[in-house]
């Protein structure tokens, strides 16, 4: 067996030893760049995927907002009934008579339309067969005034002395007729306050008279 000599037993142990650390830094150093590339790995890949999720995020939100809204339909208004047109008037044919038909009165107004046409007439002369309009004897403004509140009555006084109903003098009302004179030559319409609105004589004109400066022979009511 072949003795080693001492020197160059610890010179080949060192050698050994080198050797070993060497490889050992190898190792580490091997293990350090495979830990730095993988890091650099991991870090790049973390990226990508934050910014794949930015990006997503915001196209998510450019989407949101370029979306149309949905329009809401407004309510509807509810639209009240139109009124329905008012007909037009016919035209009114002339009438071929001197007055006018009157226009339908009630009765319980006949009267004091009556005295309303006769008290405006008053200061109007009297002209003997005069029906108006700007002169009247008694018996024409009689006939004038209840033909205004819808009622026909007879030319003359005697005639008229007869139409209608009676009333006694203790009720009688504004409107109603009053004859004078046992011939019913003469007649009135009461106006109240124991007057009557009248066309006297030829001279005079339409005004008021008391009930009592002559005799009454009746009281009629017309209508």
């Amino acid at each position: 067996m072949r003795e080693i000599p001492q020197n160059e037993g610890s010179h080949g142990f060192e050698r050994k030893c080198a050797l070993v650390r060497r490889r050992v830094a190898e190792s580490i150093l091997a293990l350090l760049i495979v830990a730095m590339v993988s890091l650099s790995t991991c870090l790049t890949a973390s990226a990508a995927v934050q910014h794949k999720l930015a990006h997503h995020a915001a196209s998510r939100h450019s989407r949101a907002h370029s979306r149309p809204r949905p329009q809401t339909k407004p309510r509807p208004r509810l639209q009240q009934p139109k009124p329905k047109p008012k007909p037009k008037p016919k035209p009114k044919h002339r009438a071929t008579v001197s007055h006018p038909a009157p226009a339908p009165v009630a009765a319980s107004r006949r009267g004091e339309v009556a005295l309303h046409f006769a008290l405006a007439q008053l200061g109007k002369p009297y002209v003997y067969g005069g029906s108006g309009p700007n002169a009247f004897d008694c018996s024409g403004l009689v006939q004038q005034a209840w033909r205004a509140a819808g009622i026909q009555l007879p030319r003359t006084t005697r005639q008229q002395a007869i139409a209608g109903t009676a009333v006694p003098l203790s009720q009688i009302q504004p409107g109603d007729l009053v004859i004078f004179y046992a011939d019913a030559s003469h007649v009135g319409i009461y106006a109240g306050n124991g007057e009557v609105v009248t066309a006297p004589h030829s001279g005079a004109s339409v005004h008021f008279a008391q009930v009592s400066w002559m005799p009454v022979y009746a009281v009629r009511r017309p209508g």
